[in-house]
């Protein structure tokens, strides 16, 4: 999400900006069409497989939900954005701006903890079977659906105050301490509301990126093993030895894309005044992740792919028997 951290009283015209970075932002919107596509695409492929066989492996619905947050991110994002570069204002008022901020945030955290709970899950499913850890792996399918249920909770209350702090813009002016979004503001009021805020997300997502790399490097050691072995992972379980490097590839993805956000929002803090080029090189980076993963979800899983392709083979004939009448 784009955002200007304003300490002292920012410029009072906020239509340079657009100017400047209608153009880059329109690519940044086209990416964002493509996330949609593919995450959507992967939805509808896990929803055609529940309906033909009327369940879905834990990793599967793990999958699915990640798709959901992530097309909930770009949906949210998308749509007023596009409509802030092409030139209209006044787009929400001080309910809708609330809405799609809560709304956006929660997408946002809902992404990280659940590509999170892919790689501790699949930590888990890959290690060594043991007294306590077999109950564990016997009790992960049913853990699954109360896990989300957890997540969305939790990050649903933590972003509260984004429902307290968002307002649509009055003028062209804005006040200190605010976050300057393009379309809404939010209006921290002072800066200890904002330390608050900042350590609270900032301290979450920091812990859950931690987990990511630990289960994710456990699951690298595993595979690493296993190859030296005569009964590895990749003869005996090729299907979770696949699904693993899947969970690694999409944890690697996104912790660079968040280091590059975070970077990018430290380097905002320390600046009264922003460039809209580096605050447009957020929006693209923090969304780069949502649109990018579901192509190598598509790409990596069979059962996706397959559903796909036979989508695309059904429409095929149709559409060369519309160009031959």
């Amino acid at each position: 999400m784009t955002s200007v951290w304003a300490p002292k009283p920012p410029r009072s015209d906020l239509s340079p900006v657009k100017s400047k970075t209608s153009c880059s932002a329109a690519r940044h919107h086209k990416n964002e069409g493509i996330g949609i596509l593919g995450n959507g695409a992967v939805l509808l492929a896990y929803a055609h497989i529940v309906y033909t066989q009327r369940k879905l492996l834990p990793v599967d619905m793990i999958l699915c939900q990640l798709a959901f947050a992530n097309l909930m991110i770009l949906m949210i994002r998308c749509v007023p954005q596009t409509m802030t570069v092409f030139g209209l204002t006044d787009l929400l008022d001080d309910p809708g701006c609330k809405m799609v901020i809560y709304g956006y945030r929660v997408g946002r955290a809902l992404s990280i903890c659940i590509t999170c709970m892919l790689s501790v899950f699949q930590a888990v499913t890959l290690a060594p079977a043991g007294p306590h850890l077999s109950r564990l792996k016997s009790a992960l399918p049913s853990l699954v659906l109360p896990t989300f249920a957890v997540l969305w909770f939790l990050n649903m209350v933590i972003y509260i105050p984004a429902l307290l702090f968002s307002t649509a813009p009055r003028n062209s002016t804005v006040p200190a301490f605010t976050l300057n979004l393009g379309f809404c503001l939010m209006d921290f009021k002072d800066n200890m509301l904002y330390i608050i805020q900042g350590v609270i997300v900032s301290g979450r997502d920091f812990s859950v990126v931690a987990l990511m790399l630990v289960s994710s490097g456990f699951i690298l050691l595993l595979l690493h093993r296993h190859s030296h072995q005569v009964r590895s992972v990749r003869r005996s379980r090729p299907a979770e030895t696949r699904a693993a490097k899947t969970v690694v590839t999409l944890v690697v993805l996104y912790v660079f894309f968040f280091g590059i956000d975070n970077a990018i929002w430290i380097y905002m803090l320390t600046e009264a005044k922003v460039s809209p080029v580096v605050a447009d090189m957020r929006v693209f980076c923090s969304s780069c992740y949502a649109f990018l993963s579901p192509y190598f979800i598509i790409s990596s899983n069979k059962k996706v792919k397959a559903k796909i392709v036979c989508v695309v083979e059904q429409d095929r004939p149709e559409s060369m028997d519309t160009q031959e009448s």
